[in-house]
């Protein structure tokens, strides 16, 4: 992972908006309509290019594919392991249920129509690497070679066993080391590349209110703490530094009044080996948890990369503001432990229409304008 020493370094979650002709391409592969593979190849080609030149323009330090060849972050899954096929898998999120208008209106979004995620089986394993090495292709294109400053987002084990319902291990904890193993592929074909892995485990928070009426918080960090074993695992041969992960707490727009507290879980995400930790810090419900640090020490060699804007408002944060939200997390960690980020993507379902498209482009230009303040005020200015 690049680590600067004379100003902070912006990156973002993933997934950015996709252009109308290959939201199409990509919905219709979902639901079965004959796709021409070669056209959409050569499409996700030419979208990469697209958007890492634009990600460059605005300013972005380390960047992406935008996640373009992914119908989902997390259920592209799918078409990468063996084992998959059986019924598919229905969730609630907790915070939805006393608010059953809203609850329709999410997942009345097109996005979340032509995403699919039949459960488990059969033993899972690897199908085919043709898409991951593709992907690498695609952005060595676009970077020209350079990796350095590149990162691919990968699906954790553990948030692949929440959206893919097991139907066939004998228990969680065999379903979720049998994913860590097969994507383990994945993982270090993607680092033998140079780029930075990112690890995206939304079930390290999100799953607390998803699916789990009943549970103990007690039980859940029991879970949560055997989902990073399983990540560890997957990642045993890769090194930290080479590493982040991402943790929300679902990026869609809900009350989020369920969410757990960071402080519940902190101490299990930082057993887990990636250097980086990506995690929401600007929203409404997250925004007021940088006081944790003041009491939590980040352990040696870890670094913190908050969300210094948030990706569920068409309000474009102000640079002053995000340079405000750097600041904290420095004075308290120091500004060698500190990027910024987003609290997660822009469109991590295809489709996904949270907020417009040209907002999105303009938080990220604003996310690096308030980097360049911040960077002022710490390795300018002392």
């Amino acid at each position: 992972m690049p680590r600067s020493t004379d100003h902070f370094l912006t990156t973002h979650v993933g997934s950015l908006p996709r252009e109308q002709d290959l939201m199409q391409m990509m919905f219709a592969k979902e639901d079965g309509v004959p796709v021409d593979e070669e056209a959409l190849h050569s499409r996700i080609h030419q979208a990469v290019i697209d958007i890492v030149s634009k990600q460059k323009s605005l300013g972005v330090d380390i960047v992406n594919d935008g996640e373009m060849s992914k119908p989902s972050y997390a259920t592209y899954i799918k078409d990468r392991l063996d084992g998959f096929g059986g019924s598919e898998n229905t969730y609630v999120f907790a915070d939805l249920v006393d608010f059953p208008n809203l609850a329709r209106r999410v997942g009345e979004d097109p996005s979340r129509q032509h995403r699919h995620a039949p459960g488990c089986k059969g033993p899972i394993s690897v199908k085919t690497t043709d898409d991951v090495h593709e992907d690498v292709a695609n952005m060595k294109k676009a970077t020209n070679g350079n990796m350095e400053y590149a990162f691919f987002s990968s699906a954790s084990p553990g948030v692949t066993s929440i959206f893919f319902k097991n139907e066939y291990y004998p228990t969680h904890e065999e379903y979720v080391f049998a994913i860590a193993e097969a994507m383990r592929t994945e993982y270090e074909i993607i680092a033998e590349s140079g780029a930075t892995l990112q690890i995206d485990c939304p079930d390290l928070a999100m799953g607390r209110h998803m699916n789990s009426d009943g549970v103990s918080l007690e039980d859940f960090r029991k879970v949560a703490a055997m989902h990073v074993e399983a990540l560890n695992h997957a990642v045993k041969n890769i090194p930290a530094e080479q590493l982040r992960m991402h943790l929300c707490w679902g990026n869609y727009g809900g009350p989020h009044h369920c969410d757990m507290n960071f402080a519940d879980i902190i101490d299990i995400v930082m057993k887990a080996k990636p250097q980086t930790l990506l995690f929401e810090a600007a929203n409404p419900r997250h925004a007021h948890e940088w006081a944790l640090f003041e009491d939590f020490k980040l352990p040696e060699g870890k670094v913190l990369c908050p969300g210094v804007i948030e990706v569920q408002s068409n309000y474009i944060e102000h640079p002053e503001l995000i340079a405000q939200r750097i600041k904290r997390y420095a004075d308290l960690v120091g500004k060698e432990n500190v990027m910024a980020g987003t609290d997660c993507g822009f469109s991590i379902h295809v489709g996904q229409a949270a907020i417009d498209p040209g907002v999105a482009w303009l938080k990220l230009k604003s996310l690096a304008e308030g980097a360049a303040i911040a960077s002022d005020w710490f390795f300018k200015n002392g």
